[in-house]
């Protein structure tokens, strides 16, 4: 093979790491569920892929398969990210949340789970077709051989003490699943049914029981998190049935989930265990309803036709790999939000066309093509958008030390691009809030309710229509965040406050929401709700 063609080969493997190399983008100074920086190495990683394709094309007459280059570029970055949690866990690394030791480069132990069950699947077909392989052991075989084999192991050494639940359900069948495919179970199944069906009808049962007993021992290691999970995929179905065709619109699932779990919450007709373990929720935590939430049912199923479809093809392609890495990602997103972070976009994005594509030269074009077209199109805006972060970031300081008037100016000028943050809109209006400007905060926080669920705005904006003497608009505000989270304390404190204003007094209604405050038992006792205890106790109204 001629010496360019291997500068071609290069190119195009330097392409694809580029695109999925924002696994390893972290950026501390930016907030720390804040993804801006991730989409910005994106936008440049998609300049530069989109260069070194077509250098490879004008390079060589050959390019490498679409599947192989993904597949390897995946197995070489799990390795990474599996290297990266041992670090974290033996303490060689920070983590990349105060909460947990394992995060790997990501926020959260789950998300990083459901990384490397993704990537076990790719590793483990490797693997497998290897040592099945009748091609003359080189040194080349020798090299993916070790590969595949110790980033399979450096995972399965991790996995497990990210103590997520969905990510090991998603590697185990996405790995059984291969090793279905490779080994031809479809052949032996219908053999078996054909000569062996009453044997084939007792292993299915015992199957099952072992799944249920697998279930129930999964449920029982953190009970109220699944009945949490459980719960919020409830609230979430009702809110897809208020529009099931249209949907709520992309970015609304928040707005439509606190609507929907406030109005459940006010019927009264709950159980005990629903108040306790209900939240305020960022995503839904099923991908599937929020799609449902955002885009309506009829969308979201012919997204899912679509993925069938790549599945299927990969399938008829003998691509059972990548097709076992998108079963890994479409389990792990029943009980997770992978599709909300830009790591598992663009992976999942290139899997779907590992799936489809081959070595045509015209496909590596138009992937160029398709990469710069959005990596350049996005650049500018994500720029603007992640040095105000930056600058937010300085700004929170201000904001932390209680110097509002001095950040007020600043939240100003940071709005016109940071206004799609609920995080932002909170700070900015809270701000305004203790600088006693209270129709500004309201104006800001309106606008954090459209993109937040979180009770604590309601709060605000209920003590805010309380300084301007609206008592009735602030004790609409407090009631709706006790039906929001009833299991909260605070609203029912202010509440109470509110009723024991002389121009707004109700002693019952004082009463009662005292006797609430008094005796509700929260999820965690703390000071704050001992002083709020005292202080209702002095309160007298006759």
């Amino acid at each position: 093979m001629e010496i360019k063609s291997y500068i071609a080969f290069g190119f195009q493997w330097v392409a694809v790491m580029a695109l999925l190399s924002l696994v390893l983008v972290v950026h501390p100074e930016l907030p720390a569920d804040e993804t801006i920086g991730q989409w910005v190495w994106f936008d440049k990683a998609a300049i530069i892929a989109s260069v070194c394709i077509l250098l490879s094309i004008l390079l060589g007459k050959r390019t490498l398969k679409l599947t192989t280059t993904v597949t390897w570029a995946l197995i070489v970055l799990g390795g990474i990210e599996a290297i990266w949690g041992l670090r974290q866990l033996y303490g060689f690394t920070a983590s990349g949340h105060s909460r947990y030791a394992l995060t790997g480069s990501f926020f959260n132990p789950g998300p990083y789970s459901g990384y490397l069950a993704m990537i076990l699947s790719l590793c483990f077909y490797q693997y497998l077709s290897l040592h099945n392989s009748r091609l003359l052991k080189t040194w080349v075989w020798w090299m993916k051989n070790i590969v595949a084999g110790s980033v399979m192991l450096l995972i399965l050494c991790v996995l497990p003490a990210g103590m997520s639940r969905s990510a090991w359900l998603a590697a185990g069948i996405s790995c059984l699943w291969v090793y279905a495919c490779h080994v031809g179970w479809g052949v032996w199944l219908r053999e078996v049914w054909i000569h062996h069906r009453k044997r084939l009808f007792t292993a299915i049962a015992v199957g099952v029981g072992i799944m249920v007993l697998a279930g129930y021992l999964l449920f029982s290691l953190k009970p109220d998190s699944a009945r949490g999970r459980l719960f919020m995929w409830k609230i979430t179905y009702r809110a897809i049935m208020e529009k099931p065709l249209a949907g709520h619109g992309t970015d609304n699932f928040a707005v439509a989930y606190g609507k929907a779990q406030e109005d459940y919450f006010a019927t009264g007709n709950y159980e005990p265990w629903e108040e306790r373990v209900a939240g305020s929720p960022e995503y839904a935590f099923n991908e599937y309803l929020q799609a449902a939430v955002e885009w309506g049912v009829p969308l979201t199923l012919c997204g899912l036709a679509a993925i069938v479809i790549c599945l299927y093809i990969g399938i008829k392609k003998s691509r059972y790999g990548i097709c076992g890495a998108i079963l890994s990602l479409l389990i792990f997103s029943f009980s997770s939000y992978p599709l909300q972070l830009p790591v598992f976009i663009i992976t999942f994005i290139a899997l779907l066309l590992a799936c489809v594509c081959g070595n045509s030269r015209w496909e590596w074009i138009g992937l160029a093509i398709l990469t710069v077209a959005v990596g350049g199109f996005r650049l500018k805006n994500d720029l603007r958008i992640e040095q105000a972060c930056r600058e937010w970031m300085n700004v929170r300081v201000l904001y932390n030390a209680g110097a509002y008037e001095s950040g007020e100016r600043e939240y100003v000028s940071l709005y016109p691009l940071l206004k799609e943050r609920a995080a932002f809109l909170f700070e900015y209006g809270h701000g305004l809030h203790k600088l006693r400007r209270a129709e500004a905060s309201n104006r800001i926080m309106r606008e954090a309710l459209k993109r937040s669920c979180d009770p604590m705005i309601l709060n605000i904006m209920g003590k805010n229509y309380q300084q301007k003497g609206d008592y009735l608009a602030a004790e609409e505000c407090f009631i709706r965040s006790t039906r929001r989270l009833p299991g909260r304390i605070y609203p029912y404190y202010l509440l109470a406050k509110l009723y024991a204003e002389p121009a707004f007094r109700q002693p019952d209604k004082f009463e009662k929401m005292k006797r609430i405050v008094l005796t509700k038992e929260p999820k965690v006792q703390s000071t704050a709700i001992k002083e709020m205890r005292e202080e209702l106790n002095k309160i007298l109204i006759y």
